[in-house]
């Protein structure tokens, strides 16, 4: 009785005045103890002064450190001890006592008691200098009212935290709230194991065996019906074990639900709640779930789940790129919105490799028949191209130069320029819509294996934003479900300010459209530039056939762009949110569309401006010698490679789109890696034990709202550079293949590692980019139909081909003096004449199709220039009508959703009614045996049996 009386006493005494002893340690047990005694005790003094007070059975646990002591027998230990060694030993004991406290509590994702689980943590600074008092009011009001709402509460002192100054709640939600919570969010639950049959194996499986996850992995449980759950119902459902009926990322979602909602006071008249506001204003730094574990190993703790660090090994690390994706696994983690982004990414990098098949065949049928091009085989003659004297390319300063400069791009250019150019674009346009539309036939799937079904339906009124709810003064009844509802009435006011954000929108647009021609009076300005360098540098002459004017002017032009698009990125990200947040839009669901629709079109109009200026406007309106076209009658326009312009496109094409897939590489990996290093180079040095699993977490990156929406647009833009254009390109699906592969691992790798764990949010689709992929790939058509016909040579190659070739063993000698028309060096004007004629050339040679000097005509276009463009014209019509039926064919033949899919999806619906009926009928029978019958009892026993028979016919 009395050491059990002193064990209480001195369990008090250890914990509510620790100074007595000395300052906590962060490091081993003997370091950094203060203490009037200079040393510890030695282990012979320790284990004299245990066989003196009668404990030998821990004798031979002094030369450990006492591991084998529980805190119980340690407290004991304290008081018994007496003296100098007595005092020396009970301040190490103390120490051991606080650290083994620690223990219990640190590097786990339950409370002190072991029990109940951590389902999310908020952080906080004590900062008495800024606001202090306000914020602590806030924070006390906030936190009573979750204890109010059900939550329990725990808070870690900021004694016990790494940095000495930040505090964490951990909040757990009990049984109660949960079931509560789980009825209003409408959260299907499982009623019974899936009795459906899976599919057979094929005997061709074993080809995929290489590529497979083991089982455990890709269907960490089993398959189950079920249905919106009941508290009323309760016994309806699978409940084996409380604590672990409602998953981890179920959890979470319930909470933040509670903390986005709850209120913590009024300010200025208004009412305030919301987590997101208390971030924002600065009353607490961060609120997220907790990962269940390290990444790098698995949990001490038997009851952690340890999916974080099978995600880690089976998914998120590079020498598994050759791996399926474990989407249930990724599911059961994150939610339904991350697991369908994967999925999406897995899909479509999938049916990426067929297009990089068919462009790297075409690629290299043109790197094979490079010599066969009869055009480059004449500009390389020196006999023709040699001989052919071309116009200047500037004014005054430029000279007149040979066509055979121009030999190894005209060579490099039938790479892309070949036939097999038109067939790799009508194939793209067929594969942009056996993607789209093999991937609603996987989504259906997921819809139903993740239960998914009606989900929209049922979640719109619950995705409403505390943003909106918090502006709503007036109600009014839904017309479908006749309840009351909230509304937000438009002002005069506000529809004005309306209009000045969306008048915002149009100026960063147009500033868009400013910063691209500044881009191309740079092209302009440079061109001269360039050309008068490389005429007259002797060092540039042996790399002049490579790298001519054109090329150097549009690889510079190109990286400037470049540079333009990331700073107007950086810049007009943050503007986007800012208007959408003053829009106040009424579901999360509504913010993310109209968000989503502001940055695409300002990326589409960013990233795709100068490739639609190369495709289709430079080189189309130049005018003659003689007679040229200026922009802001200064500069003069832009013309074309003798070999056409379609090698400029694809050279900005490669640019651009390697480069933001290079910089977004760099940003997703590297950025998040670095700041986590800075943040957790002080906590690199202390024992695991005392680096809480809630503090290593707090020291990770925020993953945010809108991470996913980032991702989503990284994708999409790299989708429209591998369709708008793929005609000028055929590697671009290759390096967009070689992308995806390196970036699920990379995405997958930083949201496991080095992101906080996201909350998990429900999705059925990828929403609003399903629309913007569909419009996408119809645009696609036309500016590849506009491409081949307007940007590449085929089309007038063609055309001299069956109707001017005079050669009939080589119908295509001649083409290039053909496509070639003659100026008289004397028809000049003053400011357009060349400084110098060394050669005494009479006449040059332009890129055009019109009549000589000494025709009645002349400098007038020809009948051949009319009938080239009558055939593109007449080539975009019916490659766009062909291509167009084959398309909307493929989308009729192939049904959204498969029928196995469908006949589950009834089979689920028919058995979750029959159970919930004969659930019914079991309880009002229950009531019928109790005593408590009347007609009207007796009339719902009947309608009920009535239900349960009408479900077995249908």
């Amino acid at each position: 009785m009395n050491r059990v009386g002193k064990r209480e006493n001195d369990e008090t005494l250890i914990e509510m005045g620790p100074a007595n002893d000395g300052e906590e340690t962060n490091g081993p047990l003997f370091e950094n103890i203060s203490s009037t005694d200079s040393e510890l005790p030695g282990n012979s003094e320790l284990e004299a002064a245990l066989r003196l007070l009668n404990w030998p059975h821990v004798v031979g646990t002094a030369s450990s450190g006492f591991e084998g002591l529980s805190t119980t027998e340690t407290t004991l230990l304290i008081s018994d001890l007496q003296g100098k060694t007595g005092r020396r030993f009970k301040l190490f004991l103390k120490q051991r006592l606080r650290i083994d406290k620690r223990h219990q509590s640190k590097d786990s994702i339950f409370f002190r008691d072991g029990v109940r689980r951590i389902d999310f943590i908020l952080a906080y600074v004590d900062d008495p200098k800024i606001e202090g008092e306000k914020k602590v009011e806030r924070r006390r009001e906030f936190e009573n009212n979750l204890a109010k709402a059900g939550l329990e509460l725990e808070t870690e002192d900021k004694k016990e935290s790494e940095n000495g100054k930040t505090y964490f709640v951990k909040i757990h939600a009990p049984w109660e709230v949960l079931t509560t919570y789980a009825e209003v969010l409408n959260i299907k639950m499982p009623i019974k194991e899936n009795d459906i049959p899976c599919a057979v194996e094929t005997p061709f499986n074993w080809v995929a065996w290489p590529f497979r996850l083991p089982e455990i992995v890709m269907h960490p449980e089993p398959d189950y019906f079920t249905a919106p759950f009941s508290k009323e119902r309760q016994e309806l459902y699978l409940i084996d074990d409380e604590n672990t009926f409602f998953s981890p990322s179920v959890r979470n979602r319930i909470v933040f639900y509670i903390l986005t909602r709850c209120p913590y006071g009024t300010e200025e008249g208004k009412k305030k709640f919301g987590i997101k506001r208390l971030i924002n204003n600065g009353t607490y730094s961060a609120a997220y779930p907790l990962h269940d574990c390290q990444y790098w190993r698995k949990a001490n703790d038997p009851k952690c789940e340890n999916e974080r660090y099978t995600l880690y090994r089976e998914w998120a690390r590079f020498p598994r790129f050759f791996k399926e994706q474990p989407l249930d696994l990724i599911r059961k983690y994150y939610g339904e919105r991350i697991g369908i982004y994967f999925a999406w990414l897995g899909f479509y990098t999938e049916m990426l490799f067929f297009a990089a098949v068919v462009g790297s065949i075409c690629f290299l049928y043109g790197a094979f028949t490079m010599n066969e091009n009869m055009s480059s085989r004449e500009i390389c003659e020196p006999s023709i191209g040699g001989e052919i004297i071309m116009c200047p390319l500037c004014d005054i300063k430029c000279d007149y130069w040979r066509l055979n400069s121009t030999c190894e791009t005209s060579e490099y250019s039938h790479l892309f320029d070949n036939v097999a150019t038109l067939f790799f674009a009508i194939f793209m346009g067929i594969w942009v819509t056996l993607f789209l539309e093999f991937w609603k036939r996987r989504q259906a799937r997921l819809e139903y294996e993740w239960d998914l079904v009606d989900f929209e339906e049922e979640q719109q009124q619950l995705q409403l934003r505390p943003e909106y709810e918090a502006k709503c003064t007036q109600k009014r009844k839904n017309p479908v479900t006749q309840e009351l509802e909230l509304i937000k009435r438009k002002s005069l006011h506000e529809y004005g300010k309306l209009s000045l954000l969306y008048f915002g929108v149009l100026f960063w647009i147009s500033l868009i459209i400013a910063s691209m021609i500044a881009v191309i009076v740079y092209r302009l300005a440079v061109y001269a530039a360039f050309a008068s360098i490389m005429e007259n540098t002797q060092t540039l002459q042996p790399i002049r056939g490579l790298l001519t004017p054109q090329l150097a002017t549009s690889v510079t032009a190109s990286f400037l762009n470049f540079v333009i698009i990331m700073i107007l990125n950086f810049l007009y990200e943050r503007i986007a949110i800012w208007i959408t947040d003053m829009e106040i839009p009424r579901t999360h669901f509504e913010y993310e569309n109209r968000l989503t629709m502001k940055m695409f079109l300002f990326q589409f109009v960013n990233y795709y401006s100068s490739c639609f200026y190369v495709a289709f406007f430079k080189g189309k309106f130049v005018g003659y010698p003689g007679s040229y076209t200026y922009m802001f009658d200064r500069w003069r326009n832009e013309e074309c490679d003798p070999a056409g312009c379609l090698i400029e496109l694809t050279t900005q094409l490669t640019i651009i789109m390697a480069g933001k897939q290079i910089w977004g590489n760099i940003q997703e990996a590297f950025v998040p890696w670095i700041w986590n290093w800075w943040g957790r180079r002080k906590a690199r040095n202390n024992p695991e034990n005392l680096y809480g699993r809630w503090e290593q977490d707090h020291d990770l990156q925020n993953f945010g709202a809108l991470g996913l929406f980032y991702e989503y647009l990284e994708m999409v833009i790299q989708f429209g550079f591998i369709t708008l254009f793929v005609a000028s390109f055929p590697l671009a699906p290759l390096l967009a293949l070689m992308n995806n592969i390196l970036e699920i691992r990379v995405d997958s790798w930083k949201l496991t590692t080095q992101f906080r764990r996201p909350v998990a949010a429900k999705a059925h689709s990828i929403g609003i980019w399903q629309e913007i992929l569909n419009g996408m790939a119809i645009l696609s058509v036309v500016t590849n139909a506009f491409i081949v016909a307007f940007t590449s040579d085929m089309i007038p190659r063609l055309v001299y081909y069956y109707a001017y070739s005079t050669e009939s063993d080589s119908p295509m000698s001649g083409y290039i003096n053909d496509s070639l028309s003659v100026f008289r060096i004397s028809d000049f004007l003053e400011k357009n004449r060349p400084e110098e004629n060394p050669g005494n050339f009479s006449t040059c040679r332009y890129r055009d199709y019109r009549y000589p000097p000494d025709h009645e005509k002349q400098y007038t276009h020809t009948m051949q220039f009319w009938h080239i463009l009558a055939a593109k014209m007449a080539f975009i019509i019916i490659m766009e009508h062909v291509v167009f039926v084959v398309k909307f064919f493929v989308a009729w033949m192939i049904p959204d959703v498969p029928a196995e899919v469908k006949a589950k999806i009834k089979r689920e619906k028919y058995l979750t009614q029959k159970i919930l009926h004969e659930y019914e009928l079991y309880k009002l029978k229950q009531k019928l045996c109790e005593g408590r019958t009347d007609a009207s009892m007796e009339k719902v026993v009947m309608a009920t049996e009535g239900k349960v028979e009408l479900s077995e016919l249908m």
